[in-house]
């Protein structure tokens, strides 16, 4: 039996750790930071990991209890509690493994950095908010974690605070979650006016209550003989679509996953803990937890599977014109989570989190696997200056290979069997609505494989293969003209000897400020020319811990968490509410890991991996000439892709430039034109001229007033000779 006291430690030790590192850091050394809070990070991830076991192995029970009681009012309550399933415990596993090593990765790539315990303290605050986030029982502490992941998100962001890009960056993430907050916030408020309730469990055995209720969204109302309003919409799928807008913020799904690829000005370390285990699957996990609610309405179904897709396959084409290699990994995360979504939207809730679980591990590998590529190339990210990495970093080239294996969805790895599930969910979803959201979806998820392999194999040979660039480069920096000596370098002619990317020579402009990861040193007093080399044992261990999960963790788990009932009781699938869904259809067609892998070598999938590893392959290793045509050829796609569709301008210049444009519209307008020129200064206008008039009365004269007294009392008589006569 699961025991209180045990979920207390491994939601607290996470907090203790940050307390002591981020209050007493000067006191207890660098040294003594990172070893209060991996202490405690190890503490919750064993203690995450015996649940686990607990649970699947039958010893203990799901969990559902209160802790601590805030207050009571009427049938309104407020709670600190935990609710422990499988769900919940999986989702406690892989954020405090993913942490772990994080926090190890970090000794090695936050040495010589001055907030080094600062640092430390924030991702192990961190944890612990995203801890109390999967771990709550109810809605009140579900939005307490989901808000306080967003707050250290911002601090992570923006930890190196002297870069003004970071300082915009943060901000960005900051308030384009705001926007889902709100809607997410309203959701919450709606659940606790129509089920009076803040508790999971009575919302989800009260939900089939609200089922087909209407609610006015515009009460109907008359002007001029004209009818206005009386839209109605269902209750549930208001509370559904508004939940659901508050985790297009958290998991970045289009149009507000804007904020994502700029959150890379942070440290590496907190990029692999930001887009692998905790803040943009949080999202993902709500919806997950809220499926008693989802399956409640199709209409909210199909807004989620529209998104999710649209994420999958747009925000992965932006990844194959950026030259960051850490935003080109940042890309490849947004479009992971537009496919978790699409799972999402077609039922197939058990493969989104279990393609969460796969991903975060060679998601996690591929940022930390470009961290150690950034610190052997002292600070450089832009992939145009490398190549040739392979031998002088052996144990990051095969690990990093591992991980792109994974993404790309290569059978018998982890990130295949979920992939492939979610694709194959898709496929049956689309087959039995015959909807056009549903086909599109599936064609999406389809295509963005595709997409995916292209992208991934780019990275891996411009990075380790081909010419050393890095030595050009390095010699470029020494002339005090970067940008000229670069285009030089990496531009349009490759009869120099130069392998480059061609088709982005001239793509400099918005997501490469300057290349580097500022704030901290190498370590090594490298001044001269670039000699790159493995990186140290805090670095690597974390990539082999990551890279062995990324290789075998699908294997023996496939069947157990799709198809065995791993996730019964935590996940609701309502079957009655329309055709057979598709993970019980896929369960009826699923013959073990095995057999599995081996039909995945003959599905369209994989030929569809295949042909984009075959053009990167052609492209970036043996006919780089091609990509300068390709970048004549597409020249418009490729401007609109590295222009990011717009979105930044849409919500920089739209929105925030349109938000200051009406502030001075209205201070010229209303405030300085209405309030000060009518109201203010009109109502003064009107006092002096009236004060003017009356002054005139005021004369001064004693035979003025003498009359004026006469005069009023002749008056006073003829009133009172009418009324007496």
């Amino acid at each position: 039996m699961l025991s209180m006291s045990t979920l207390l430690t491994i939601a607290l030790a996470p907090l203790i750790g940050a307390i002591v590192a981020g209050l007493f850091g000067r006191q207890i050394g660098r040294t003594g930071a990172h070893s209060v809070t991996i202490i405690g990070v190890a503490i919750s991830f064993l203690l995450s990991a015996q649940v686990l076991y607990q649970l699947v192995t039958g010893q203990a029970d799901p969990f559902n209890q209160n802790v601590y009681t805030f207050f009571e009012v009427g049938r309104y309550s407020a709670h600190v509690g935990f609710m422990i399933d499988s769900l919940t415990a999986m989702m406690m596993v892989v954020v405090t493994f993913v942490s772990l090593l994080v926090h190890v990765y970090t000794i090695g790539y936050m040495a010589q950095d001055p907030g080094y315990q600062r640092f430390f303290s924030y991702i192990s605050l961190f944890t612990f908010s995203m801890l109390m986030l999967v771990m709550s029982n109810n809605f009140l502490q579900l939005f307490f974690g989901w808000e306080a992941v967003g707050l250290v998100s911002y601090l992570l962001i923006g930890f190196w605070f002297t870069r003004p890009t970071a300082i915009f960056a943060n901000l960005k993430a900051f308030l384009v979650n705001r926007v889902g907050d709100f809607g997410f916030l309203l959701g919450i408020a709606a659940i606790v006016f129509w089920y009076g309730s803040l508790d999971y469990s009575t919302v989800f055995s009260n939900a089939n209550s609200m089922a087909g209720v209407l609610t006015p969204i515009i009460p109907a109302f008359d002007v001029l003989g004209y009818g206005f309003g009386g839209w109605e919409v269902d209750v549930v799928t208001f509370i559904c679509i508004c939940l659901f807008i508050g985790a297009m913020g958290k998991s970045a799904q289009v149009p507000l996953h804007v904020w994502l690829p700029d959150s890379m000005e942070g440290p590496t370390p907190i990029s692999a803990l930001i887009h692998a285990a905790t803040m943009v699957t949080a999202g993902i996990f709500m919806v997950a937890r809220m499926s008693p609610l989802f399956e409640l309405s199709e209409t909210a179904l199909n807004f989620v599977l529209f998104i999710g897709a649209t994420t999958a396959l747009f925000t992965g084409l932006i990844g194959i014109v950026q030259n960051d290699i850490k935003r080109v990994v940042a890309y490849s995360t947004l479009s992971q989570l537009g496919y978790m979504t699409v799972a999402l939207g077609v039922s197939a809730y058990s493969a989104a989190v279990y393609h969460l679980m796969t991903h975060a591990f060679f998601k996690a590998l591929l940022f930390l696997g470009a961290g150690s590529v950034i610190i052997a190339m002292h600070h450089e990210q832009d992939m145009r200056r490398m190549g040739g990495l392979r031998k002088y970093m052996p144990i990051t080239f095969a690990t990093m290979w591992i991980g792109t294996l994974a993404l790309t969805g290569m059978p018998f790895l982890s990130g295949f069997y979920s992939k492939d599930t979610i694709i194959e969910a898709a496929a049956h979803h689309a087959h039995e609505s015959h909807h056009w959201i549903a086909t599109y979806g599936y064609w999406a998820v389809l295509l963005g494989v595709f997409v995916t392999s292209f992208y991934s194999f780019r990275l891996l040979y411009l990075t380790f293969h081909g010419e050393e660039r890095f030595r050009d480069a390095d010699a470029a920096h020494g002339h005090g003209d970067d940008e000229v000596n670069h285009a030089d370098n990496h531009g349009a002619a490759p009869a120099d000897g130069h392998h480059g990317d061609p088709i982005h020579a001239d793509a400099h402009g918005s997501d490469h400020d300057d290349g580097h990861d500022d704030g901290h040193d190498d370590g090594h007093g490298h001044h001269g020319p670039v000699e790159p080399r493995e990186s140290p044992w805090v670095v690597t261990v974390p990539l082999i811990l990551l890279a062995i999960p990324s290789l075998l963790i699908g294997f023996p788990t496939v069947g157990p968490m799709l198809f065995g009932g791993f996730f019964d009781g935590a996940i609701q699938v309502n079957e009655s509410l329309g055709h057979l869904k598709p993970m019980s259809a896929l369960a009826e067609e699923f013959h073990g890991a095995l057999a599995m892998a081996l039909h995945g070598f003959t599905a369209m999938p994989f030929w569809l991996a295949f042909a984009g590893f075959a053009l990167a392959t052609w492209i970036y290793l043996f006919n780089p000439s091609l990509a300068v045509r390709c970048r004549q050829w597409f020249a418009l796609p490729i401007r609109v892709l590295e222009n990011k569709y717009g979105f930044d301008d849409l919500w920089i210049k739209g929105f925030a430039g349109g938000g200051i444009a009406l502030g001075k519209a209205a201070w010229k307008y209303i405030d300085a034109g209405l309030i000060d020129g009518v109201m203010v200064n009109g109502s003064a206008w009107v006092v002096d001229r009236a004060s003017g008039l009356v002054r005139q009365i005021q004369t001064g004269r004693l035979y003025n007033y003498a009359f004026a007294m006469i005069l009023g009392l002749i008056v006073l008589l003829a009133m009172l000779g009418r009324v007496f006569g």
